[in-house]
């Protein structure tokens, strides 16, 4: 298939692409972004597609991982609207009560646990709590999957145990 084959098919999905992202997301300008950005990655990937697959299905997975992506970028994102006369958005974070010494107690309480976890628990425990994905744990580690999983549930099941005491 030739770039300019290619190009047609695509532009071609613009209309398919834009009713899913409307799916996907309420408001007009992020289904714009959201389908120009589905747009630059299936272009990026070109290279990556594979002749006599599903284009359209293929540019509307990427869409849907875009959009989760997105969506999870947002939420570790703590966004707050500012009511002042300006009503900007601005980036705080919640205040954690560290201040509080019976918070503070916990966190070292809850530091102290972790810390006693069998070393097989305790790594991916902390990579998990660091943002790390399963997958990238079981790569990082070498093991599968499933027992990252259960390793990380566990770990949690243990700690809940052990700080309810």
């Amino acid at each position: 298939m030739t770039a300019i084959e290619f190009n047609t098919q695509l532009i071609n999905l613009e209309s398919s692409l834009i009713k899913f992202a409307y799916r996907l997301v309420p408001k007009k300008p992020d289904v714009q972004d959201l389908v120009q950005e589905t747009f630059l990655k299936v272009l990026m990937n070109q290279s990556k597609y594979i002749y006599g697959y599903n284009l359209k299905a293929w540019a509307f997975t990427i869409m849907k991982n875009t959009y989760v992506d997105n969506y999870r970028r947002k939420c570790r994102k703590n966004i707050y609207f500012d009511m002042t006369k300006g009503a900007f958005f601005e980036n705080k974070t919640i205040a954690s009560g560290s201040d509080d010494p019976d918070m503070a107690y916990s966190a070292l309480e809850i530091d102290h646990s972790i810390e006693h976890l069998h070393d097989k628990f305790r790594t991916p425990f902390n990579m998990y709590l660091n943002g790390y994905k399963y997958k990238e744990i079981a790569d990082e580690l070498n093991i599968n999957i499933g027992t990252v999983k259960n390793r990380i549930f566990l770990s949690k099941k243990h700690l809940m145990v052990t700080l309810n005491k």
